[in-house]
């Protein structure tokens, strides 16, 4: 068997690397921009000696966002030459990262103690990545590395240790809902974003985009292509479900049972947003509660699913967790596994729960999110101010314009509310607005796609971006 030569990597490195040649232009330059693309282009040029790690599910748009910073730095050239590798390409098996910077240099020839710009894309598939970037990042200062992966769980667990100090993490989630109508050109169409707070134009169109947000949303290639719409099982269940069960989670683990894996996470992704019994899952499945502990931490390391945490009536956690909330990390994942479910089906309560959980992924109090249960008693979402670990709000998610009126549904709410003395009880419908007072409690009801558009708007501002990565605020 013949080793791969140097020519054919060569080669391969100058395709990837069209731009050495003067051949700048790329369409995906040209492609709506997500909403994190500015901050992360202001995290990468900041003067610090760390390598950014680019960290998100398969198909949420990071080797795009790759390109489109690519395309901006060699026009503006601001970052000096660039290289890029998909280290995962077999052409580059068995070679380290030292090695192809040494074929960056020798191909392209530039002083290695300037500026530049290093992408080195999936690279959770190289052995001892961390170790060797963080050897890079300390001989090279004026580099700017960025590392990508989609399988989190190798990155997330082992930048910690080996990259330690010399590492920022940036997590790229699935389009949000406000991004989902921006890439479909109806922001303006159904929100009025004229005032300092934005209103809905048309608050049952809004909804109606929000059923197919829940549905197809949250891959920008979907959105962006009707073809690939309309075959979201094959998008899904074979480019990316399958992928990581079968290629990453096995590769990085050592996983053999993976019929096991998968119909744990099939049973997972049917029930999001429900509350699920680890004592049932166990009876069920047959699978063992300490692997299906072990098999939740895995599919929630490469951004799969969400598990929440519970708290009883008194906002305290319980020690032994047996009862669990479990989301998709993307809503549409269950239309793809199962179907597109309509307005009124009751599946749609539950992917309504899990699309508004689903908007808080890249925001900060994102960690202070559980949900309360206890006797008859539940509150679907409760923020706890990490400090003291008291409810500092309540919100029940409805997926209905009737539950406000009803007596039955605020009674948990208002209950959990007034013994933590507060003011104010949240709830929300299908295309509802109001206020009013029950039992001494303010109760507002809030349309929940306006609510999933303002989280979502919120999460992705670059101030809020710009706090969360340490990054000074950009001048007018």
């Amino acid at each position: 068997m013949l080793p791969i030569d140097h020519g054919a990597i060569a080669r391969r490195l100058l395709l990837d690397n069209p731009w050495w040649s003067g051949a700048i232009d790329d369409p995906s330059a040209t492609w709506p921009r997500r909403a994190h693309y500015h901050a992360l282009a202001q995290l990468v040029r900041q003067p610090v000696q760390r390598a950014v790690v680019l960290l998100g599910a398969r198909r949420v748009g990071k080797t795009t966002l790759l390109r489109q910073l690519i395309a901006d730095a060699n026009r503006s050239r601001d970052l000096g030459p660039v290289f890029f590798a998909s280290v995962d390409a077999p052409t580059y098996s068995g070679l380290s990262l030292d090695a192809l910077l040494v074929l960056f240099e020798e191909l392209h020839a530039h002083d290695p103690r300037a500026p530049r710009l290093v992408i080195f894309d999936e690279i959770q598939y190289l052995l001892d990545w961390e170790r060797h970037l963080k050897d890079l990042v300390d001989r090279y200062p004026h580099t700017h590395f960025i590392a990508s992966g989609s399988a989190g769980a190798a990155l997330k667990r082992k930048s910690t240790e080996s990259g330690a100090g010399r590492f920022t993490d940036f997590e790229l989630p699935p389009l949000t809902f406000a991004e989902f109508l921006a890439f479909s050109g109806v922001t303006d169409e159904v929100i009025d974003l004229s005032s300092p707070q934005p209103l809905p134009k048309n608050v049952s169109r809004l909804a109606e985009l929000f059923v197919q947000y829940v549905n197809v949303g949250g891959y920008p290639e979907v959105v962006r292509n009707d073809s690939i719409r309309s075959d979201m099982e094959r998008f899904v269940r074979n480019d990316i479900v399958q992928k990581v069960l079968l290629q990453d989670l096995p590769t990085l683990y050592g996983i053999t049972n993976i019929p096991e894996l998968n119909k744990l996470f099939t049973t997972v992704a049917y029930n999001s947003g429900q509350l699920i019994s680890l004592e049932a899952l166990s009876k069920n499945s047959g699978i063992t509660k300490a692997t299906i502990g072990r098999y939740l931490e895995y599919l929630e390391a490469a951004f799969l699913i969400i598990r929440m945490r519970r708290v009883d009536d008194t906002a305290r956690r319980l020690q032994r967790e047996r009862n669990f909330k479990v989301f998709l990390a993307n809503p549409s994942m269950r239309a793809a596994l199962f179907g597109p479910v309509s307005e009124d089906q009751p599946a749609m309560g539950a992917l309504a729960e899990t699309a508004l959980v689903t908007q808080y992924l890249h925001a900060p109090i994102f960690r202070d999110l559980c949900f309360a249960r206890w006797g008859q008693g539940e509150v679907d979402l409760v923020r706890l101010d990490p400090a003291r670990q008291k409810p500092m709000w309540v919100l029940d998610v409805k997926w209905s314009d009737g539950a406000c009126e009803s007596a039955n549904a605020w009674s948990g709410l208002l209950d959990f509310a007034r013994s933590h003395q507060l003011e104010t009880a949240y709830m929300t419908s299908r295309t509802v607005f109001k206020t009013e007072t029950r039992g001494g409690i303010r109760c507002i009801v809030l349309p929940l796609p306006m609510l999933c558009f303002e989280i979502g708007r919120l999460a992705a501002s670059q101030e809020l971006l710009q706090d969360r990565y340490g990054l000074p605020a950009q001048r007018e």
